[in-house]
C-alpha cells in the first residue's frame, strides 16, 4: 500500500525581526509530535533544506516593503493551498509602518549616503494588502500556543479557535487587579486583542497594544477615559496608538484624531 504523503509546511520571511519564526522554534516539545504529521518543506530559520511546492500551509512573517517583496508574496500565494500571516508585521505592517505617517524619501536621504540605490515602497503594508490571506494570527511576538492551534487546525481542515476578547479578560482570568482603576496607570488592555496572557498588567504595567486591536475595539471611549481621568496628553495618545499596530484600524484612525489636535 502506498504511504500517504505528509502535508507540506513552508515558513516565509519578509521585513521583520524573525521573532515570530523563533516562536515556532520555541515550541520545542509541542513541535515534535506536530513534525511527525507534516513535512517542513521550507523554513530558512531552522533548516537549509528546500523542497519545492505546492505547499499545503504557508506561514508568513513580515511586511511588504519593496517591489521584490510584492512580487515574491504573489508567487508564494500561488503555490500555497492555505496562507496564514503571523505577527504584527505580517498582519498590520509592523513597527516599520511608522514610516507610513512621514516622508520615506526624507528618511532615506538622512540614513543612506546613496539613497538612489534603495528600492523601497512608500509604505510598509500587511500581506493581506497584496494577496488573499486565509487567517491572521496577531501578536508581537505571537503566542506559541495559538500558533500550534492554527497549524493543527489547518492540518485538520478546520477553522482555528483563537479567542477575540480583550486583554482585560485575561487579567480577570489571572486574578489581576486592574492597573487603570487601582493605580491610575494608562492601559490599552480594553481595546487590545488577547494572547499575551496579560503579561504587562501582571507586573503592574499598562498594556502597550502588542497584539493589536480586538474586534470592534472602542478606541474613542478608552481615549476619552485616558485623557479625562488620567490626564494623558494628545501627544502621548498619538504615541500610544503608534507602536506595533500603528497602521491598522482603529489604532491608525484614532491616532490621527489626536495628531490633528496637538
Amino acid at each position: 500500500m502506498e504511504k500517504k504523503k505528509k502535508p507540506k509546511l513552508a515558513v516565509w520571511k519578509f521585513a521583520s525581526c524573525d521573532g515570530c519564526q523563533l516562536t515556532l522554534l520555541d515550541c520545542e516539545d509541542e513541535l515534535l509530535p506536530l513534525a511527525e504529521q507534516l513535512e517542513i518543506a521550507y523554513f530558512r530559520e531552522a533548516s537549509s533544506v528546500e523542497i519545492e511546492g505546492p505547499y499545503d500551509l504557508s506561514l508568513v512573517e513580515g511586511s511588504i516593503t519593496t517591489n521584490v517583496d510584492r512580487e515574491r508574496i504573489q508567487k508564494i500565494r500561488l503555490s500555497s493551498k492555505h496562507l496564514v500571516t503571523i505577527g504584527a508585521c505580517a498582519t498590520a505592517g509592523g513597527i516599520q509602518a511608522l514610516r507610513n505617517f512621514k516622508n520615506v524619501d526624507e528618511f532615506m536621504s538622512i540614513v543612506y549616503a546613496r539613497p538612489d540605490y534603495i528600492d523601497s515602497l512608500e509604505q510598509s503594508t500587511p500581506i493581506s494588502a497584496h494577496v488573499k490571506v486565509d487567517f491572521e494570527l496577531q501578536g508581537c511576538p505571537i503566542n506559541k500556543t495559538q500558533l500550534i492551534e492554527v497549524i493543527s487546525s489547518f492540518l485538520l481542515d478546520k477553522r482555528p479557535h483563537i479567542p477575540n476578547y480583550s486583554v482585560c479578560v485575561e487579567c480577570k482570568q489571572k486574578g489581576n487587579v486592574c492597573v487603570m482603576v487601582a493605580h491610575g496607570t494608562p492601559c490599552l488592555g480594553p481595546v487590545t486583542h488577547a494572547g499575551c496572557c496579560a503579561l504587562c498588567p501582571s507586573y503592574n504595567r499598562g498594556c502597550y497594544g502588542c497584539y493589536g486591536p480586538k474586534d470592534k475595539a472602542n478606541t474613542e471611549s478608552i481615549s476619552h477615559w485616558l485623557m479625562d481621568k488620567q490626564d494623558v496628553s494628545e501627544d502621548e495618545m498619538v504615541r500610544k496608538y503608534r507602536k506595533f499596530y500603528a497602521w491598522t484600524d482603529p489604532f491608525r484612525s484614532e491616532s490621527k484624531k489626536h495628531e490633528k489636535k496637538k
